[in-house]
């Protein structure tokens, strides 16, 4: 990434990204002067860029894609997107190209993907290339395939703010994180930075790890078994709140480890989505600290660089007009880098914040 810095927690995404009055009335990032991105973008084609759009999800099991898919009709209709409704993937990597094969031939002139296994999407991305149909990723960025653009955070500032947030906290002894699928680049981007981070800058944490793979089964059942052989454990960095959340504090309830912040033997808990139930956990001091992943940002860009790319429009790595950063990745795909702040006791009520916005 070249881009490590996940944003003022002063200054919620929210506030800062959405704008939708002021975005409206530039009417894209590509045809207006506002802000700084229009050295970023340019124009490939004469395309007004109408026709359907096909959206595939990963899942619908976690709170935070639940979020997600209520954001695309109202994001899609804001952007003048027409949106065919979503489909569900239900975390088969196999099921997803599937999807895709079968929005392709529903003749859809777009697709925005959530892809689930960074490698296997390149199978449905060379489908859509064939076709002449433009692909928008978000949240997760492929390892090879052509999109127009990657709609995501920077998943390693995700791992790092989890490593600063619970090394601050804890001076010595045992920490966990609950990864997610190491298929995934997100999984991997988490994962490998906390792991950096505590080595460089909090050598005595000792980093115990649960490949959990975005499964809450799989989560509490190896916790349960980590807790076990180690009941002095200090710290926990969940990768993903909506899968990881419930399981994780049943878990430690269970077990009679379930100490509320302030109280002796208080296990610091870090989380990562930023959704009603984790911002509920922060209240209650029964996690510390979240990262709030932007899921409404994650539909509402999605859709507007769909229809960018439905109408010719390329874009530039530089800085944009909704406070973020397109930055060239390694792979040469393009990746909109949105903001998206710690939330901690200290913020959990903003009313800006998305997790404040949803039921």
């Amino acid at each position: 990434m070249l881009n490590r810095t996940v944003g003022n927690p002063k200054k919620p995404a929210r506030a800062r990204s959405l704008g939708v009055v002021a975005l409206a009335a530039c009417t894209g990032l590509v045809l207006s002067a506002c802000g700084s991105t229009k050295d970023t973008v340019s124009s490939g084609g004469d395309s007004d860029g109408t026709g359907k759009v096909g959206v595939v999800l990963p899942l619908l099991t976690s709170p935070f894609w639940q979020a997600y898919n209520d954001y695309v009709p109202k994001m899609a209709k804001a952007e003048g997107v027409d949106a065919l409704k979503t489909v569900n993937s239900n975390s088969d990597p196999s099921q997803q190209i599937t999807d895709i094969n079968n929005q392709l031939n529903q003749g859809v002139k777009g697709l925005v993907v959530a892809p689930l296994d960074s490698a296997a999407i390149e199978a449905g991305l060379d489908q859509a290339e064939r076709k002449g149909v433009p692909v928008v990723a978000v949240d997760v960025a492929p390892e090879k395939g052509k999109v127009a653009m990657v709609v995501r955070a920077n998943n390693v500032a995700y791992g790092e703010q989890a490593c600063e947030y619970l090394g601050k906290q804890i001076p010595s002894g045992k920490v966990v994180q609950i990864m997610g699928d190491l298929a995934s680049v997100n999984g991997r981007d988490r994962s490998e930075a906390f792991r950096a981070c505590v080595k460089e800058k909090f050598p005595k944490l000792k980093v115990l790890e649960i490949p959990a793979k975005w499964e809450s089964d799989t989560a509490a059942s190896k916790l349960d078994t980590l807790l076990n052989a180690n009941p002095d454990l200090k710290g926990i960095y969940m990768q993903a709140g909506g899968v990881y959340l419930a399981p994780t504090l049943q878990t430690l309830k269970s077990k009679g480890l379930l100490k509320k912040l302030g109280q002796p033997g208080h296990i610091a808990i870090v989380s990562n989505d930023g959704i009603p139930q984790e911002f509920d956990a922060i209240r209650k001091g029964e996690i510390d600290a979240t990262v709030s992943q932007p899921a409404d940002l994650y539909a509402k860009y999605g859709m507007y660089y769909i229809k960018a790319a439905m109408a010719g429009k390329t874009f530039k790595p530089g800085p944009t007009d909704h406070d973020s950063e397109i930055v060239k990745l390694p792979n040469g795909l393009l990746e909109d880098q949105l903001s998206a702040p710690l939330v901690t006791k200290d913020n959990v009520d903003d009313p800006d914040l998305w997790g404040n916005t949803v039921g």
